[in-house]
């Protein structure tokens, strides 16, 4: 295992002192864990303005998935930052254009598609959820607790991992009903086939009781869930939702926009169980860190939108597709492949932990989006909240940048370019931040 290269307590003194002058100029609703304060980033590594060498095992919420500051990427900007910074999308340029004949060329829906272009996840989703009203002329949409999908009024109508996206912003969007993502780890219905139960529940107890299926537009679903948990769903709950939604005359929306682009070892995360939506947003590792969104829908439905029914001042930036291009090549060539391999590694090993730490209670995932549930113990699965900072904060101290989500899970979503020896690394780190934190408990 590689050293960390910390030679100062964390945070530094020019870490301190850049907190120093951020507090009282910086929002205080930023949701930062640890002070890392970065200076700069190679791949998986990046540095603090201190010095110190951290593994980045966080890649900015899954966006920077071929590396930080990837040679290949970086030229692409500077080429098309050469040539013109913006154009409004009142007007055509050619990087656009390609990248959304890119897009059909990847087949995500067996079919035709168009893009709408966007600068972030949220509004991919608010422009999916304006196609669904608009192609479909109803006015309800069905999401599913622990999702999340942005911070935008309509997006954040869905948004339902943690009750602070939520608290002291009532009413949002109207006409959202949610119902329970299927959790195999902490099951809500009788029986075995969580996936089943939630498809009859929607079925048979809500379009029965309380949500006239004749009014709802769209039903919204990460195919793997993000801040809920990194909850992967049973096999045949995506094709259920596929098939449900056919009966009924329902849009299938996906949220690809932490679990697409490679992240799992798939170009996107629902071609692992060969299903394909009306409507698919992507965003996050898109850019490799520029801001870019996709709404992606079926041609036939986006056709009907009609001149001027939705715009962008921002969206598909020559920069930013420019980025989109040269990461999208990437991880068709090598690095969707790699995820899978890489991962598969990295889940053996993470598994392999939990067999020596019983508050280890779970580890899930694909490719390289995976989860490790921290417990009290195991005969309550009771969630470990605490510790599970604890970790975080360790892990920042020992050289390793890691996040959370569910309840009380380490996620790790690294850049897809990682080799096993990065895993190695970041393993040797993150059993050290499991020990120390369960010493300060």
């Amino acid at each position: 295992m590689r050293p960390p290269h910390i030679h100062t307590a964390l945070p530094g003194p020019k870490a301190q002192a850049l907190l120093a002058r951020d507090v009282g100029v910086t929002t205080p609703s930023l949701p930062r864990d640890y002070p890392f304060v970065m200076a700069k980033g190679r791949g998986v590594e990046v540095w603090d303005v201190d010095g110190n060498r951290f593994l980045d095992f966080a890649a900015g919420i899954a966006v920077c998935s071929t590396g930080h500051a990837h040679p290949a990427v970086v030229q692409a900007i500077k080429e098309a930052a050469d040539e013109f910074l913006h154009i409004s999308s009142d007007y055509w340029h050619e990087r656009l254009t390609r990248l959304a004949e890119k897009i059909n060329a990847l087949d995500p829906m067996r079919e035709p598609v168009m893009v709408f272009p966007c600068q972030s996840g949220t509004e991919t989703v608010e422009a999916a959820l304006k196609l669904a009203r608009y192609v479909t002329g109803r006015p309800r949409f069905i999401g599913f607790l622990g999702g999340f999908h942005g911070r935008t009024m309509g997006s954040l109508a869905f948004t339902a991992s943690k009750y602070t996206q939520q608290a002291g912003f009532f009413p949002t969007m109207p006409g959202v009903t949610h119902v329970p993502y299927p959790n195999l780890y902490r099951p809500l219905f009788a029986g075995p086939d969580q996936g089943r139960a939630v498809l009859d529940y929607i079925e048979n107890i809500l379009f029965q009781s309380n949500v006239p299926a004749s009014d709802v537009a769209a039903i919204l679903a990460e195919p793997i869930q993000g801040e809920g948990g990194y909850l992967v769903p049973p096999d045949g709950f995506l094709q259920g939702l596929r098939e449900l939604c056919d009966r009924h005359g329902i849009l299938l929306i996906f949220d690809e926009v932490q679990s697409g682009i490679g992240r799992t070892g798939k170009m996107f995360a629902s071609q692992h169980w060969g299903v394909s939506p009306d409507i698919m947003t992507l965003a996050k590792g898109l850019g490799s860190g520029m801001p870019i969104g996709l709404m992606v829908a079926r041609r036939r439905h986006m056709e009907k939108w009609k001149r001027g029914a939705h715009g962008n001042t921002f969206g598909g930036n020559p920069l930013c597709c420019a980025a989109a291009l040269a990461t999208l090549e990437l991880v068709e060539r090598e690095y969707a492949a790699n995820a899978a391999s890489v991962g598969e590694y990295f889940i053996h090993a993470l598994r392999q932990l939990q067999q020596r730490f019983e508050c280890v209670g779970d580890v899930r995932g694909k490719g390289l989006m995976i989860g490790m549930e921290l417990i009290s113990d195991r005969a309550s699965r009771k969630p470990a909240k605490e510790l599970c900072a604890r970790v975080l904060t360790r892990a920042y101290h020992n050289g390793l940048l890691l996040l959370s989500c569910g309840q009380s899970t380490v996620r790790f979503i690294p850049p897809l370019m990682i080799t096993r020896a990065h895993v190695d690394e970041a393993m040797g780190l993150t059993e050290a931040a499991l020990r120390e934190a369960l010493a300060e408990g």
